[in-house]
């Protein structure tokens, strides 16, 4: 069983999860409880790291069969790293998933020609901490910067693209990067873009200094939320319709279960906070 841990930087992943089920976030964030991965967490997973691999080669390389050429290899490093054997009921259902992720990689190509880009960087980690203390970490598949300085700003994303009223949380992810990006190297970028690979469609976002201003102002108001649910263990459970897809069902009192005891050090609410 993983450590439990107090909690001194704010991820998109993470963020999302305390809005989400602030209950969730605290068994993932502080109590660490493992989760088994899915298909589509792994497929993810090989997915990227394919297209990261691939930007590795020359440019003239990167064409759909040197991708291609890279599942394999990249599948086996994922295996040696993490027991996926569970996920597969035979050697049929592996190989009808691997075809699916070829499928993923293929349409790639079909949204843009990675021979005529050269990436910034890619699998980029981006940290700042705000004046006010709070820590931000993220990772960003792909960062683009052109001639003149432009950035965008890239993610991959191997569903489909969601409808309208259902693009705020993706949104979410790509404005903390913008904001992470902002306030390290002084730049806006000009393009955040999320790439659906599983209907080839982008959701394309340029975000103004005004906006990223007021989406700091909610991280710092959010992440004082979040501390002062780590100091005093206060976690409240709420119930939506993601509720289905959580791994944690048995320990949630909306569904008749029990927290673990918190695991760490509390103060009573409104006192002075832990240090973070």
């Amino acid at each position: 069983m993983p450590q439990a841990t107090r909690p001194t930087q704010l991820s998109p992943s993470r963020a999302l999860d305390f809005q989400q089920c602030p209950l969730l976030y605290r068994f993932r964030a502080v109590d660490r409880l493992p989760e088994p991965p899915s298909k589509a967490q792994v497929q993810g997973t090989l997915v990227h790291s394919v297209l990261e691999r691939l930007y590795e080669v020359e440019a003239g390389r990167r064409t759909p069969e040197e991708a291609l050429a890279l599942i394999e290899p990249e599948w086996a490093k994922l295996q040696a790293g993490e027991d996926v054997s569970e996920l597969f009921s035979g050697l049929d259902d592996e190989s009808s998933w691997l075809r699916g992720v070829r499928r993923l990689v293929e349409t790639y190509f079909s949204m843009e020609d990675p021979t005529r880009l050269e990436p910034h960087r890619t699998e980029c980690l981006v940290t700042t901490t705000l004046d006010d203390g709070t820590q931000l970490k993220g990772f960003i598949d792909r960062a683009d910067v052109n001639g003149d300085g432009l950035v965008r700003l890239v993610d991959y994303k191997t569903g489909r693209r969601p409808p309208e009223r259902y693009s705020e949380k993706p949104i979410f992810q790509m404005k903390f990067y913008a904001l992470v990006w902002w306030r390290t190297r002084g730049t806006i970028p000009k393009l955040l873009r999320l790439m659906y690979l599983g209907d080839g469609r982008f959701l394309d976002y340029s975000p103004t200094q005004d906006e990223l201003e007021g989406f700091e102002k909610g991280l710092k108001a959010l992440w004082a939320t979040m501390r002062e649910a780590i100091a005093t263990g206060q976690f409240r459970p709420q119930q939506s319709k993601l509720c289905g897809w959580c791994a944690h069902q048995k320990l949630c009192p909306e569904f008749g279960g029990e927290p673990p005891n918190y695991p760490l050090p509390t103060v009573l609410p409104g006192l002075e906070m832990p240090p973070t």
